[in-house]
């Protein structure tokens, strides 16, 4: 998906503004529905889904407001103001969010907050003729050529475009690549003050070098990805001056009285360093990605289970956990790595060439004999084998291991084409692996 940065003026910032809040509160009315049929509510029937919401909410738009109380007539008088393309595209992002859900590959829809999930998309309004991939025109069954939608975009100059939104107009958007994207449909996104355009199009992979190379990544808080070849790469975060002025505001918004507005302004300074760090994590990952893709025919990662390994730790009131702010900084610390987007931006660039390693004992396992034995490992920096006296980074030997596919128990079913499996093996004691 390419994502520009949007520069919109103060009058279209605030008709923007006004989209936000009417896909946002379109989506939370679409998951309030859904979670009546899904909690408690009337099981005789099924959700509806996208034709059945627009349907009421076309129902809404049309109530008279007549004979209303003052308060029900401002509020479908203000549902009826707003773009019915923009709220439409809000339910079919419901109705799609849904879908994943019911097969099984996301959680159930949230509610949308403000100032968290502040967004709409747009579809195109323009016909371009559709073409198959072999160059052919598309035809429909009575013969006639088949139209696509497009979204409206014009380049100003090597450096400037803008796209076309409704209520706005022409809105003008930094253009960092050679061509325009081609897209079906766009979203707009603003957060920390800062507005971005999103066009839904599929990015053409990155090519593989063909060398047959092969590299294994061990990533790691200390070191975020150290590779087999040698290279250790660190994801890049606040200075210790920053550290320091983000935590001044966070202790001063603490202080303040709830509600009031030096708390407010406190958080949003707050807020600044933390938007610093996710934009320089981000940015080193899809560097960090695209180095990947273009170096190695094959990359293999860890099969590390992210989410469970940043679960909280606090417990219940039953049964509270123990040592929970150590664990709380763990958890930040490892988020803070970007272990999960580079994972998947790699996977995205180079699709068919990533595969996962599983973790176990990859960590523990000598990379020259094969020997595993947790007292090899000295420090978080220092490996000695116990038996061959091999001695290298920890996080290399790891990454030597991940990259010869080796961590695997039997019956697997991720292990890492062209590498033996190995037998299970305890690391209370150290035990000498087959050779066959």
């Amino acid at each position: 998906m390419s994502r520009f940065r949007l520069y919109p003026t103060p009058a279209q910032e605030k008709v923007m503004l006004d989209h936000c809040a009417q896909a946002r509160h379109t989506w939370n009315l679409a998951w309030q529905v859904s979670t009546t049929y899904r909690k408690g509510g009337p099981r005789l029937g099924r959700p509806p889904r996208f034709a059945g919401l627009c349907q009421m909410l076309t129902e809404v738009r049309r109530t008279p407001t007549t004979g209303l109380p003052k308060e029900e007539a401002d509020y479908i008088g203000w549902v009826a103001s707003g773009n019915a393309d923009i709220q439409q595209q809000a339910l079919k992002d419901f109705d799609q969010a849904l879908a994943n859900f019911l097969g099984g590959s996301h959680r159930h829809p949230k509610r949308r907050k403000k100032h968290r999930n502040e967004g709409f998309r747009v579809i195109g309004t323009s016909r371009v003729p559709a073409f198959t991939p072999d160059g052919e025109p598309v035809v429909n069954a009575k013969g006639k050529q088949v139209m696509h939608r497009t979204v409206v975009v014009h380049q100003l100059n090597r450096r400037w475009a803008q796209a076309k939104v409704p209520g706005c107009g022409w809105v003008k958007f930094r253009n960092t690549r050679p061509h325009l994207p081609g897209a079906k449909s766009l979203r707009i996104t603003h957060r920390h003050g800062q507005w971005h355009v999103a066009f839904a199009t599929i990015p053409d992979p990155t090519p593989a070098p063909g060398d047959g190379s092969v590299v294994g990544i061990d990533r790691g808080v200390v070191i975020t990805a150290a590779l087999s070849d040698g290279r250790v790469l660190n994801c890049p975060g606040l200075s210790k001056r920053e550290a320091a002025q983000r935590r001044k505001h966070e202790r001063r918004a603490a202080r303040a009285p709830k509600g009031s507005p030096r708390r407010q302004a406190e958080h949003t300074k707050a807020n600044r360093y933390r938007k610093k760090e996710a934009d320089r994590r981000k940015d080193w990952c899809e560097k960090t990605s695209t180095m990947l893709a273009r170096s190695f025919d094959t990359i293999r990662f860890e099969d590390l289970k992210i989410k469970n390994m940043t679960r909280s730790a606090k417990g219940t009131l039953a049964e509270p956990g123990r040592r929970v702010a150590q664990k709380r900084g763990l958890n930040r610390a490892i988020l803070g790595q970007g272990w999960g987007l580079l994972r998947a931006r790699t996977g995205h660039k180079a699709p068919g060439r990533v595969q996962d390693v599983p973790a176990k004992n990859t960590s523990l396992r000598c990379s020259d004999c094969d020997w595993i034995d947790k007292n090899s490992r000295k420090s978080q920096a220092e490996w000695s084998c116990t038996q061959c006296g091999f001695t290298c980074n920890a996080d290399l030997n790891a990454s030597l291991n991940v990259a010869a596919g080796q961590g695997a128990s039997p019956g697997s079913k991720t292990c890492a084409g062209g590498t033996t499996r190995h037998t299970s093996a305890s690391v209370r004691e150290p035990q000498q692996l087959p050779l066959f």
